[in-house]
Protein backbone atom coordinates (compact mmCIF):
# COMPACT_ATOMS: atom_id res chain seq x y z
CA UNK A 1 0.00 0.00 0.00
CA UNK A 2 1.51 3.51 -0.79
CA UNK A 3 1.64 5.30 2.20
CA UNK A 4 -0.46 8.75 2.41
CA UNK A 5 1.40 11.92 3.60
CA UNK A 6 -0.32 14.51 5.59
CA UNK A 7 0.17 18.10 7.25
CA UNK A 8 -2.37 17.67 9.67
CA UNK A 9 -4.54 21.22 10.44
CA UNK A 10 -5.18 21.80 14.05
CA UNK A 11 -8.62 23.38 14.42
CA UNK A 12 -8.84 25.72 17.41
CA UNK A 13 -12.52 26.70 17.24
CA UNK A 14 -14.01 29.26 19.27
CA UNK A 15 -16.76 28.22 21.03
CA UNK A 16 -20.22 30.63 21.66
CA UNK A 17 -20.26 30.81 25.65
CA UNK A 18 -23.30 31.40 27.21
CA UNK A 19 -23.26 34.25 29.88
CA UNK A 20 -23.66 31.59 32.81
CA UNK A 21 -21.60 28.91 33.44
CA UNK A 22 -22.66 25.17 33.18
CA UNK A 23 -21.22 24.36 36.32
CA UNK A 24 -20.69 25.87 39.48
CA UNK A 25 -17.37 27.22 40.57
CA UNK A 26 -18.03 25.60 43.92
CA UNK A 27 -18.41 21.94 42.06
CA UNK A 28 -15.39 22.98 40.03
CA UNK A 29 -13.55 23.55 42.66
CA UNK A 30 -14.72 20.46 44.17
CA UNK A 31 -13.74 18.42 41.05
CA UNK A 32 -10.45 20.00 40.99
CA UNK A 33 -9.83 19.20 44.70
CA UNK A 34 -10.86 15.62 44.49
CA UNK A 35 -8.16 15.68 40.98
CA UNK A 36 -5.35 17.15 43.56
CA UNK A 37 -6.44 14.71 46.34
CA UNK A 38 -5.71 11.70 43.62
CA UNK A 39 -1.82 12.91 42.85
CA UNK A 40 0.47 10.14 43.30
CA UNK A 41 4.00 10.80 44.56
CA UNK A 42 6.33 10.28 42.03
CA UNK A 43 8.86 6.92 42.16
CA UNK A 44 12.50 7.59 41.84
CA UNK A 45 15.42 5.33 40.51
CA UNK A 46 18.36 6.31 40.03
CA UNK A 47 19.96 5.30 36.71
CA UNK A 48 23.62 4.70 35.15
CA UNK A 49 24.69 4.59 31.66
CA UNK A 50 25.71 1.08 30.39
CA UNK A 51 27.79 1.78 27.25
CA UNK A 52 29.19 3.68 24.62
CA UNK A 53 27.62 3.68 21.09
CA UNK A 54 28.70 4.86 17.41
CA UNK A 55 25.50 6.09 15.01
CA UNK A 56 26.37 4.26 12.48
CA UNK A 57 23.94 5.03 8.63
CA UNK A 58 22.28 1.40 7.64
CA UNK A 59 19.56 1.99 5.19
CA UNK A 60 17.85 -1.05 6.88
CA UNK A 61 17.64 0.52 10.18
CA UNK A 62 14.91 2.78 11.30
CA UNK A 63 14.90 6.22 9.47
CA UNK A 64 18.51 5.03 8.39
CA UNK A 65 20.36 4.90 11.69
CA UNK A 66 21.71 2.44 14.38
CA UNK A 67 23.94 2.40 17.43
CA UNK A 68 26.29 -0.10 17.80
CA UNK A 69 28.85 -0.63 20.93
CA UNK A 70 32.06 0.94 20.86
CA UNK A 71 33.38 0.65 24.52
CA UNK A 72 33.26 0.60 27.94
CA UNK A 73 31.61 3.61 30.07
CA UNK A 74 34.66 3.73 31.92
CA UNK A 75 36.82 4.46 29.05
CA UNK A 76 34.70 7.74 28.87
CA UNK A 77 35.05 8.52 32.26
CA UNK A 78 38.87 7.75 32.55
CA UNK A 79 39.92 9.99 29.71
CA UNK A 80 40.18 13.56 28.79
CA UNK A 81 36.82 14.49 27.40
CA UNK A 82 38.83 16.94 25.28
CA UNK A 83 39.54 13.80 23.50
CA UNK A 84 35.90 12.63 23.18
CA UNK A 85 33.72 15.24 21.70
CA UNK A 86 30.57 14.12 20.13
CA UNK A 87 30.95 10.75 22.58
CA UNK A 88 27.30 9.16 22.51
CA UNK A 89 26.00 7.61 25.74
CA UNK A 90 23.74 4.37 25.63
CA UNK A 91 21.55 4.17 29.35
CA UNK A 92 19.89 0.89 27.78
CA UNK A 93 16.74 1.93 28.15
CA UNK A 94 14.28 4.70 28.20
CA UNK A 95 14.59 6.81 30.66
CA UNK A 96 12.01 10.24 31.93
CA UNK A 97 13.66 12.26 34.67
CA UNK A 98 16.46 14.49 35.65
CA UNK A 99 20.00 14.11 33.91
CA UNK A 100 23.41 15.26 36.37
CA UNK A 101 26.83 14.36 36.14
CA UNK A 102 30.30 15.91 37.52
CA UNK A 103 33.26 17.26 35.73
CA UNK A 104 36.49 16.90 37.27
CA UNK A 105 40.57 18.23 36.63
CA UNK A 106 42.93 16.14 34.55
CA UNK A 107 46.13 17.02 35.64
CA UNK A 108 47.58 20.33 37.32
CA UNK A 109 46.33 22.67 35.31
CA UNK A 110 43.90 25.11 36.93
CA UNK A 111 40.32 26.16 35.69
CA UNK A 112 41.47 29.33 34.19
CA UNK A 113 37.87 29.62 31.96
CA UNK A 114 34.48 28.51 31.57
CA UNK A 115 33.88 25.12 29.73
CA UNK A 116 30.70 25.09 27.49
CA UNK A 117 29.11 21.94 27.18
CA UNK A 118 26.04 20.52 24.47
CA UNK A 119 23.98 17.83 25.46
CA UNK A 120 21.51 16.10 22.99
CA UNK A 121 19.21 13.67 24.63
CA UNK A 122 17.46 11.23 21.96
CA UNK A 123 15.01 8.66 22.44
CA UNK A 124 16.12 6.72 19.36
CA UNK A 125 19.13 7.11 17.37
CA UNK A 126 18.49 9.16 14.14
CA UNK A 127 17.46 12.08 16.76
CA UNK A 128 21.23 11.99 17.87
CA UNK A 129 22.03 12.01 14.07
CA UNK A 130 19.84 14.13 12.24
CA UNK A 131 20.82 18.01 12.51
CA UNK A 132 18.15 20.36 14.09
CA UNK A 133 19.06 23.52 12.77
CA UNK A 134 17.43 25.24 10.34
CA UNK A 135 14.61 24.00 11.87
CA UNK A 136 11.66 22.81 9.98
CA UNK A 137 9.00 21.90 12.33
CA UNK A 138 5.63 23.25 12.47
CA UNK A 139 6.03 22.88 16.64
CA UNK A 140 8.39 24.61 18.96
CA UNK A 141 12.15 24.18 18.28
CA UNK A 142 12.33 23.85 21.85
CA UNK A 143 10.86 20.58 22.08
CA UNK A 144 14.00 19.27 20.29
CA UNK A 145 16.29 18.07 23.59
CA UNK A 146 19.47 19.98 22.97
CA UNK A 147 21.18 21.93 25.98
CA UNK A 148 23.81 24.06 26.22
CA UNK A 149 25.53 24.16 29.74
CA UNK A 150 28.38 26.87 30.88
CA UNK A 151 30.45 25.68 33.44
CA UNK A 152 32.00 28.21 35.35
CA UNK A 153 34.79 25.89 37.03
CA UNK A 154 36.22 22.77 37.41
CA UNK A 155 35.49 20.60 39.62
CA UNK A 156 31.53 20.93 39.14
CA UNK A 157 28.42 19.06 38.79
CA UNK A 158 25.45 20.52 36.89
CA UNK A 159 22.02 19.01 36.92
CA UNK A 160 19.98 20.00 33.62
CA UNK A 161 16.84 21.99 34.81
CA UNK A 162 14.25 20.50 32.56
CA UNK A 163 12.91 16.74 32.76
CA UNK A 164 13.97 14.56 29.60
CA UNK A 165 12.72 11.86 28.30
CA UNK A 166 15.57 9.49 25.98
CA UNK A 167 17.52 6.89 26.01
CA UNK A 168 21.17 8.07 23.99
CA UNK A 169 23.08 11.05 25.02
CA UNK A 170 25.40 12.92 22.85
CA UNK A 171 28.16 15.17 24.09
CA UNK A 172 29.89 17.78 22.72
CA UNK A 173 32.35 20.29 23.51
CA UNK A 174 31.79 23.77 22.35
CA UNK A 175 34.46 25.69 23.93
CA UNK A 176 37.23 25.27 26.29
CA UNK A 177 40.50 26.66 27.87
CA UNK A 178 43.57 24.92 27.34
CA UNK A 179 43.01 22.76 31.05
CA UNK A 180 42.46 19.08 30.69
CA UNK A 181 38.72 17.63 32.44
CA UNK A 182 37.23 14.91 33.04
CA UNK A 183 33.31 13.63 32.79
CA UNK A 184 32.19 11.02 35.29
CA UNK A 185 29.23 10.38 37.58
CA UNK A 186 26.82 10.51 35.13
CA UNK A 187 23.27 9.74 36.22
CA UNK A 188 19.31 10.02 35.94
CA UNK A 189 17.02 10.16 38.15
CA UNK A 190 13.89 8.66 36.45
CA UNK A 191 10.31 9.15 37.59
CA UNK A 192 7.22 7.33 37.23
CA UNK A 193 4.15 7.04 39.27
CA UNK A 194 4.07 3.27 38.95
CA UNK A 195 4.87 1.12 42.07
CA UNK A 196 4.29 -1.84 41.10
CA UNK A 197 4.54 -4.44 38.42
CA UNK A 198 2.50 -6.08 36.31
CA UNK A 199 1.42 -9.92 36.10
CA UNK A 200 3.99 -12.33 33.90
CA UNK A 201 2.37 -13.37 31.09
CA UNK A 202 1.19 -17.17 30.81
CA UNK A 203 4.26 -19.94 30.21
CA UNK A 204 4.43 -20.50 26.48
CA UNK A 205 3.48 -17.09 25.36
CA UNK A 206 4.96 -16.44 22.42
CA UNK A 207 7.86 -14.24 22.42
CA UNK A 208 6.79 -11.92 19.66
CA UNK A 209 3.87 -11.09 22.12
CA UNK A 210 6.13 -11.13 24.98
CA UNK A 211 8.23 -8.50 23.48
CA UNK A 212 5.42 -6.34 22.29
CA UNK A 213 3.67 -6.66 26.36
CA UNK A 214 7.31 -5.35 27.40
CA UNK A 215 7.69 -2.37 25.45
CA UNK A 216 4.00 -1.68 25.78
CA UNK A 217 4.47 -2.15 29.74
CA UNK A 218 7.77 0.54 29.51
CA UNK A 219 5.76 2.89 27.39
CA UNK A 220 2.71 2.88 29.43
CA UNK A 221 5.42 3.57 32.90
CA UNK A 222 7.52 6.12 31.67
CA UNK A 223 3.80 8.13 30.47
CA UNK A 224 2.39 7.29 33.99
CA UNK A 225 3.33 10.64 36.17
CA UNK A 226 1.34 12.91 37.95
CA UNK A 227 -1.34 12.57 35.30
CA UNK A 228 -1.56 10.63 32.28
CA UNK A 229 1.40 12.28 29.73
CA UNK A 230 0.73 11.87 26.40
CA UNK A 231 4.43 11.74 25.93
CA UNK A 232 6.86 12.19 28.66
CA UNK A 233 9.69 14.38 25.80
CA UNK A 234 6.50 15.94 23.57
CA UNK A 235 3.51 17.15 24.84
CA UNK A 236 3.94 16.42 28.62
CA UNK A 237 0.22 17.02 29.63
CA UNK A 238 -3.35 15.09 29.51
CA UNK A 239 -5.36 14.59 26.64
CA UNK A 240 -8.76 13.28 26.36
CA UNK A 241 -7.57 10.22 23.59
CA UNK A 242 -4.31 9.00 25.42
CA UNK A 243 -6.53 9.12 29.07
CA UNK A 244 -9.10 6.35 27.98
CA UNK A 245 -6.36 3.85 26.24
CA UNK A 246 -3.88 4.85 28.63
CA UNK A 247 -6.60 3.60 31.61
CA UNK A 248 -7.61 -0.03 29.57
CA UNK A 249 -3.44 -0.60 29.16
CA UNK A 250 -3.72 0.39 33.73
CA UNK A 251 -6.83 -1.81 34.19
CA UNK A 252 -4.99 -4.90 32.85
CA UNK A 253 -1.29 -3.58 34.43
CA UNK A 254 -0.10 -1.89 36.86
CA UNK A 255 -3.76 -0.57 38.30
CA UNK A 256 -3.43 2.50 39.49
CA UNK A 257 -6.82 3.48 39.15
CA UNK A 258 -6.93 6.62 41.20
CA UNK A 259 -5.15 8.14 38.25
CA UNK A 260 -7.53 8.09 36.00
CA UNK A 261 -9.53 8.82 38.52
CA UNK A 262 -7.56 11.71 38.91
CA UNK A 263 -7.23 12.66 35.07
CA UNK A 264 -11.38 12.29 34.77
CA UNK A 265 -12.07 14.82 37.71
CA UNK A 266 -9.45 17.61 36.32
CA UNK A 267 -10.80 17.33 32.76
CA UNK A 268 -14.03 17.55 34.19
CA UNK A 269 -13.26 20.87 36.68
CA UNK A 270 -11.30 22.51 33.63
CA UNK A 271 -14.34 22.46 31.11
CA UNK A 272 -14.78 24.84 28.59
CA UNK A 273 -17.87 27.69 30.27
CA UNK A 274 -20.21 25.49 27.83
CA UNK A 275 -19.55 22.32 29.65
CA UNK A 276 -17.59 21.02 26.41
CA UNK A 277 -14.35 19.57 27.73
CA UNK A 278 -11.04 20.64 26.78
CA UNK A 279 -9.14 18.18 24.89
CA UNK A 280 -5.86 18.46 26.51
CA UNK A 281 -5.23 20.46 29.72
CA UNK A 282 -1.98 21.45 31.86
CA UNK A 283 -1.08 20.86 36.02
CA UNK A 284 1.56 23.43 35.82
CA UNK A 285 1.84 26.40 37.27
CA UNK A 286 -1.92 25.36 38.39
CA UNK A 287 -4.58 23.06 36.55
CA UNK A 288 -5.95 25.00 33.35
CA UNK A 289 -7.04 24.21 29.80
CA UNK A 290 -5.67 24.95 26.54
CA UNK A 291 -7.99 26.84 26.00
CA UNK A 292 -10.85 26.69 22.87
CA UNK A 293 -9.57 23.72 21.92
CA UNK A 294 -12.07 20.69 21.42
CA UNK A 295 -11.64 17.94 19.59
CA UNK A 296 -15.17 16.34 19.29
CA UNK A 297 -14.43 12.88 19.20
CA UNK A 298 -12.27 13.33 22.24
CA UNK A 299 -15.06 14.59 23.79
CA UNK A 300 -17.48 11.89 23.36
CA UNK A 301 -14.56 9.35 24.77
CA UNK A 302 -14.85 11.16 28.01
CA UNK A 303 -17.73 9.38 28.45
CA UNK A 304 -16.68 5.74 27.56
CA UNK A 305 -14.29 6.34 29.56
CA UNK A 306 -15.82 7.18 32.17
CA UNK A 307 -18.09 4.18 32.20
CA UNK A 308 -15.36 2.21 31.75
CA UNK A 309 -13.69 3.47 34.88
CA UNK A 310 -17.19 2.42 37.13
CA UNK A 311 -17.20 -0.91 35.48
CA UNK A 312 -13.54 -1.31 36.61
CA UNK A 313 -13.60 -0.20 39.88
CA UNK A 314 -17.27 0.28 41.03
CA UNK A 315 -16.90 3.40 42.15
CA UNK A 316 -20.33 4.68 42.21
CA UNK A 317 -19.43 7.90 43.69
CA UNK A 318 -17.15 9.08 41.33
CA UNK A 319 -19.37 8.14 38.08
CA UNK A 320 -22.20 9.95 40.36
CA UNK A 321 -20.06 12.48 40.85
CA UNK A 322 -19.18 13.28 37.10
CA UNK A 323 -22.92 12.53 36.06
CA UNK A 324 -23.32 16.11 34.84
CA UNK A 325 -20.80 16.38 32.62
CA UNK A 326 -21.21 13.46 30.88
CA UNK A 327 -25.10 14.36 30.20
CA UNK A 328 -23.22 17.81 29.07
CA UNK A 329 -21.04 15.96 26.54
CA UNK A 330 -24.25 14.31 25.10
CA UNK A 331 -26.31 17.66 24.75
CA UNK A 332 -23.07 19.21 23.30
CA UNK A 333 -22.72 16.17 20.50
CA UNK A 334 -26.65 16.78 20.03
CA UNK A 335 -25.57 20.36 18.70
CA UNK A 336 -23.18 18.74 15.98
CA UNK A 337 -26.52 16.09 14.69
CA UNK A 338 -28.11 17.82 11.60
CA UNK A 339 -32.03 17.24 10.94
CA UNK A 340 -30.89 14.28 8.98
CA UNK A 341 -29.27 12.82 11.93
CA UNK A 342 -25.68 13.02 10.59
CA UNK A 343 -22.88 15.36 11.55
CA UNK A 344 -24.15 18.67 10.47
CA UNK A 345 -20.50 20.07 9.35
CA UNK A 346 -20.24 22.31 11.95
CA UNK A 347 -16.58 23.82 12.44
CA UNK A 348 -15.31 21.75 15.07
CA UNK A 349 -11.67 19.60 15.07
CA UNK A 350 -12.30 16.03 14.61
CA UNK A 351 -9.58 13.80 14.67
CA UNK A 352 -9.67 10.15 15.06
CA UNK A 353 -6.17 9.51 13.46
CA UNK A 354 -3.04 10.73 12.44
CA UNK A 355 -3.60 10.48 8.66
CA UNK A 356 -4.28 13.32 5.99
CA UNK A 357 -7.65 13.32 4.02
CA UNK A 358 -9.56 10.77 5.86
CA UNK A 359 -12.58 12.07 5.99
CA UNK A 360 -14.27 11.19 9.67
CA UNK A 361 -18.52 11.12 8.62
CA UNK A 362 -18.56 7.63 8.95
CA UNK A 363 -16.43 7.33 12.00
CA UNK A 364 -18.05 10.06 14.08
CA UNK A 365 -21.77 8.75 13.06
CA UNK A 366 -20.47 5.37 14.71
CA UNK A 367 -18.94 7.07 17.44
CA UNK A 368 -22.00 9.30 18.03
CA UNK A 369 -23.99 5.52 18.09
CA UNK A 370 -21.53 4.42 20.37
CA UNK A 371 -21.25 7.59 22.93
CA UNK A 372 -25.22 7.31 22.98
CA UNK A 373 -25.05 3.74 23.86
CA UNK A 374 -22.49 3.89 26.51
CA UNK A 375 -23.76 6.95 27.81
CA UNK A 376 -27.69 5.42 28.84
CA UNK A 377 -25.19 2.52 30.38
CA UNK A 378 -23.88 4.73 32.65
CA UNK A 379 -26.82 6.56 32.98
CA UNK A 380 -29.08 3.19 33.73
CA UNK A 381 -25.70 2.23 36.32
CA UNK A 382 -26.51 5.18 38.16
CA UNK A 383 -30.20 5.48 38.34
CA UNK A 384 -30.00 8.10 36.00
CA UNK A 385 -31.44 6.56 32.61
CA UNK A 386 -34.67 9.18 32.61
CA UNK A 387 -32.18 12.43 32.38
CA UNK A 388 -31.17 10.66 28.75
CA UNK A 389 -34.28 8.58 28.04
CA UNK A 390 -34.29 9.59 24.40
CA UNK A 391 -30.72 8.19 23.88
CA UNK A 392 -32.17 4.31 22.77
CA UNK A 393 -34.48 5.58 20.43
CA UNK A 394 -31.92 8.27 19.05
CA UNK A 395 -29.65 6.10 18.45
CA UNK A 396 -31.78 3.39 16.85
CA UNK A 397 -32.82 6.14 14.23
CA UNK A 398 -29.66 7.22 13.63
CA UNK A 399 -28.01 3.50 13.11
CA UNK A 400 -31.06 3.40 10.13
CA UNK A 401 -29.73 6.42 8.79
CA UNK A 402 -25.81 5.24 8.69
CA UNK A 403 -27.15 2.39 6.87
CA UNK A 404 -29.23 3.84 4.23
CA UNK A 405 -26.41 6.59 4.20
CA UNK A 406 -23.30 4.86 4.42
CA UNK A 407 -23.45 1.18 3.76
CA UNK A 408 -22.73 0.06 0.46
CA UNK A 409 -24.01 -3.75 0.85
CA UNK A 410 -23.22 -4.39 -2.29
CA UNK A 411 -19.68 -4.02 -2.12
CA UNK A 412 -20.06 -4.69 1.66
CA UNK A 413 -18.36 -1.54 2.77
CA UNK A 414 -19.50 1.91 4.29
CA UNK A 415 -18.36 4.80 2.26
CA UNK A 416 -17.59 7.94 3.68
CA UNK A 417 -17.76 11.65 2.21
CA UNK A 418 -18.74 13.04 -1.04
CA UNK A 419 -16.32 11.32 -2.41
CA UNK A 420 -17.44 7.71 -0.68
CA UNK A 421 -13.98 7.41 0.26
CA UNK A 422 -12.99 3.79 1.66
CA UNK A 423 -11.10 3.83 4.91
CA UNK A 424 -10.36 0.89 7.54
CA UNK A 425 -11.40 3.64 10.24
CA UNK A 426 -14.96 3.66 8.62
CA UNK A 427 -15.54 -0.26 9.02
CA UNK A 428 -13.76 0.69 12.45
CA UNK A 429 -16.22 2.30 13.82
CA UNK A 430 -19.76 1.33 12.07
CA UNK A 431 -18.68 -1.54 13.98
CA UNK A 432 -17.60 -0.42 17.63
CA UNK A 433 -20.93 1.22 17.27
CA UNK A 434 -23.26 -1.43 17.12
CA UNK A 435 -24.38 -0.68 13.14
CA UNK A 436 -23.43 -3.60 11.66
CA UNK A 437 -24.05 -7.38 12.21
CA UNK A 438 -21.20 -9.57 13.46
CA UNK A 439 -21.31 -11.12 9.92
CA UNK A 440 -21.07 -7.39 7.92
CA UNK A 441 -18.38 -6.00 10.03
CA UNK A 442 -16.20 -8.94 9.25
CA UNK A 443 -16.99 -8.94 5.89
CA UNK A 444 -16.40 -5.08 5.81
CA UNK A 445 -13.33 -4.67 7.99
CA UNK A 446 -11.77 -7.82 5.29
CA UNK A 447 -12.86 -6.04 2.42
CA UNK A 448 -11.32 -2.54 3.43
CA UNK A 449 -7.68 -4.94 4.27
CA UNK A 450 -8.25 -6.00 0.48
CA UNK A 451 -8.89 -2.67 -1.24
CA UNK A 452 -5.68 -1.62 -2.26
CA UNK A 453 -6.22 2.67 -2.10
CA UNK A 454 -8.40 2.48 1.31
CA UNK A 455 -7.06 4.35 3.56
CA UNK A 456 -5.35 2.51 6.71
CA UNK A 457 -4.74 4.08 10.07
CA UNK A 458 -1.53 6.04 10.10
CA UNK A 459 -0.90 5.72 14.01
CA UNK A 460 -1.08 3.58 17.21
CA UNK A 461 -4.08 5.62 17.99
CA UNK A 462 -5.93 4.69 15.11
CA UNK A 463 -4.57 1.32 14.92
CA UNK A 464 -6.09 0.42 18.86
CA UNK A 465 -9.46 1.01 17.45
CA UNK A 466 -8.65 -1.56 14.22
CA UNK A 467 -7.57 -4.40 16.55
CA UNK A 468 -10.47 -3.41 19.22
CA UNK A 469 -13.19 -3.80 15.73
CA UNK A 470 -11.48 -7.07 14.56
CA UNK A 471 -11.81 -8.75 17.98
CA UNK A 472 -15.26 -7.47 18.58
CA UNK A 473 -16.80 -9.13 15.30
CA UNK A 474 -15.09 -12.50 16.37
CA UNK A 475 -11.65 -11.74 13.74
CA UNK A 476 -9.56 -12.78 16.61
CA UNK A 477 -6.91 -14.38 14.72
CA UNK A 478 -7.00 -11.09 12.57
CA UNK A 479 -6.48 -9.30 15.41
CA UNK A 480 -3.41 -11.21 16.42
CA UNK A 481 -2.08 -10.81 12.91
CA UNK A 482 -2.29 -7.20 12.90
CA UNK A 483 -1.29 -6.57 16.41
CA UNK A 484 1.80 -8.63 15.62
CA UNK A 485 2.54 -7.29 12.37
CA UNK A 486 2.60 -3.79 13.20
CA UNK A 487 4.10 -3.86 16.97
CA UNK A 488 6.07 -6.29 16.46
CA UNK A 489 7.31 -4.08 13.60
CA UNK A 490 8.17 -1.78 15.71
CA UNK A 491 9.79 -4.34 18.19
CA UNK A 492 11.98 -5.19 15.39
CA UNK A 493 13.16 -2.18 14.48
CA UNK A 494 14.76 -1.66 17.77
CA UNK A 495 11.66 -0.04 19.88
CA UNK A 496 12.38 0.77 23.86
CA UNK A 497 9.23 2.33 23.56
CA UNK A 498 6.09 2.73 21.08
CA UNK A 499 6.20 5.43 18.96
CA UNK A 500 3.43 8.56 18.37
CA UNK A 501 3.57 7.89 14.78
CA UNK A 502 4.11 4.61 12.92
CA UNK A 503 3.89 4.11 9.31
CA UNK A 504 5.23 0.45 8.47
CA UNK A 505 6.14 2.13 4.36
CA UNK A 506 7.07 5.15 5.75
CA UNK A 507 9.66 5.50 9.14
CA UNK A 508 9.91 9.58 8.37
CA UNK A 509 5.95 10.04 8.64
CA UNK A 510 5.54 12.99 10.90
CA UNK A 511 2.63 15.45 11.62
CA UNK A 512 4.96 18.32 12.39
CA UNK A 513 6.71 17.91 9.08
CA UNK A 514 10.24 17.18 10.98
CA UNK A 515 10.73 13.48 12.24
CA UNK A 516 12.55 14.10 15.11
CA UNK A 517 10.37 15.71 17.01
CA UNK A 518 7.78 13.05 17.04
CA UNK A 519 7.63 11.85 20.08
CA UNK A 520 8.83 8.05 20.67
CA UNK A 521 7.12 7.32 23.66
CA UNK A 522 3.53 8.06 23.33
CA UNK A 523 0.85 7.03 25.52
CA UNK A 524 -1.56 5.78 22.83
CA UNK A 525 0.72 3.76 21.85
CA UNK A 526 0.63 1.15 24.80
CA UNK A 527 -2.72 -0.49 24.37
CA UNK A 528 -1.06 -4.02 23.64
CA UNK A 529 -0.75 -3.85 27.04
CA UNK A 530 -4.71 -4.29 27.38
CA UNK A 531 -5.40 -6.77 24.54
CA UNK A 532 -2.50 -9.14 25.63
CA UNK A 533 -3.67 -9.28 28.53
CA UNK A 534 -7.11 -8.59 28.73
CA UNK A 535 -7.44 -11.58 25.72
CA UNK A 536 -4.83 -14.11 26.93
CA UNK A 537 -7.46 -16.63 24.88
CA UNK A 538 -6.18 -14.76 21.63
CA UNK A 539 -3.10 -13.61 22.28
CA UNK A 540 -0.95 -15.32 25.18
CA UNK A 541 -1.37 -18.67 22.84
Amino acid sequence: MKPILFLPVLLFILLPCSGQDTFSPAQRAEWLRKAEACKPKLSETVKTPQRLVSLNKNEDAFQGWEASAAGDINTLYTSSLKKQSGVVVDFGEHLTGHFSCHFNLAGNADSDAPVRVKFTFGEVPAELATPFDPYPGGLSRAWLQDEIVTIDCIPNSITIPRRLSFRYVKIELLAHSSFDFKISGMEVKAVTSVTGTAAPLAQGTPQAIADIDRVGLATLRECMQTVYEDGPKRDMRLWIGDLYLEALANTYSYKNHDLTKRCLYMLAGLAAPSGFLHATVFETPKPHPQTRQHILDYALLWNVALLDYLKTTGDRETAFDLWPVAAKQVEVAKTYIGDDLMYNEKPVWIFFDWRDGLNKQAPLQGLFVKTFNDTYELAKMLGKEKEVADLPGLTKKMIRVARQNLYDSKRGLVVSGPNKQVSYLSQVWMTLGGIFTPKEAQKALKNAMATPDAVYPGSPYGTHYMIEALIACGLEQEAKDYLVKYWGGMVQKGADTFWEVYDPNNDFLSPYKFFPVNSYCHAWSCTPVYFIRKYPQIFQK
